[in-house]
């Protein structure tokens, strides 16, 4: 039996061994390739072991770029949308889950369709409402439009529901007023979910390519995907420059999943259980 199980053990060791590296291996050579020269990435076979051109490619990219501001920008976009869109999406689906009011479900029912109308169809609508707004060219144009994801509103409604009715009543019946009820009650039950929410918000954000490329103009404004792309030549492209700013694009999204992994597993089963 002994034997058995070890062997079970090995071969899941095994396997799951081999998913990781064939996971890690893109950016493995993302990170190599982006210290080698743009002929070097075509040699074949593809280089696997670092160059001596990543200097030359970040002066490459922020000659081109302005890749410093670049990065700050995104991040200042990201992060101020997380904190924004967190607060719209949990106050939210607070009152999804824990108000009776008219017309709640159908509401409900509205938002949701919402998880399967494409973006795209939304595009030139809001580009003219920016417009009138004279917001084009403004981070408040990138950050505005999407406070109100459905996919983050339905998160919290799911993991709120889960919360004891009674526990709100207590708190209520001891003098808390809604705000502070929601404050110190409410809320540090959730951070389980609150960390799931700000790292699907923030990746969200910090990913998002065509909204900010439509309504951004200047180059000092740009966001990191939005400038990348305007390093695709039609004659010649920089593909170490574009390679190294791809893995510094990379690294803040690790660092945050890194760092809330395990609030962003537990986040996401909150509410599947019901007693």
């Amino acid at each position: 039996m002994n034997t058995r199980h070890r062997g079970r053990g090995i071969l899941l060791t095994s396997g799951l061994a081999i998913v990781l590296a064939a996971v890690a291996l893109p950016f493995y050579w993302l990170v190599i390739a982006s210290t080698h020269s743009s002929k070097e990435i075509f040699d074949s076979p593809p280089p696997m072991v670092p160059g001596g051109h990543l200097l030359d490619n970040l002066t490459s990219l922020q000659e081109s770029a302005q890749f410093g501001r670049v990065v700050l920008n995104s991040l200042l976009i990201a992060v101020v949308y997380t904190v924004c869109a967190g607060a719209v999406c949990t106050l939210a689906g607070y009152a999804f889950a824990k108000y009776r009011f008219r017309g709640r479900e159908g509401m409900f029912g509205l938002l949701m369709l919402g998880l399967v109308i494409p973006a795209q169809v939304t595009l030139v609508p809001l580009f003219k409402m920016m417009a009138d707004l004279q917001w084009l060219n403004t981070y408040q144009a990138v950050i505005m439009p999407n406070l109100a994801l459905p996919f983050g509103i339905f998160l919290m409604r799911q993991s709120m529901a889960a919360l004891p009715d009674e526990l709100l009543d207590s708190g209520r019946m001891d003098g808390c007023g809604e705000l502070r009820l929601f404050w110190k009650v409410v809320l540090p039950p959730m951070k389980p979910a609150l960390a799931a929410l700000a790292i699907f918000l923030f990746l969200y954000q910090w990913n998002d390519f065509v909204w900010p490329l439509i309504i951004l103009r200047d180059g000092a404004s740009f966001t990191i995907p939005v400038a990348l792309a305007s390093l695709q030549g039609l004659d010649d492209t920089d593909y170490g420059a574009i390679l190294a700013g791809t893995s510094i694009a990379a690294l803040p999204m690790a660092i945050v999943f890194l760092a809330l992994q395990r609030h962003f597993v537990s986040g996401l089963l909150a509410g599947a259980v019901k007693e």
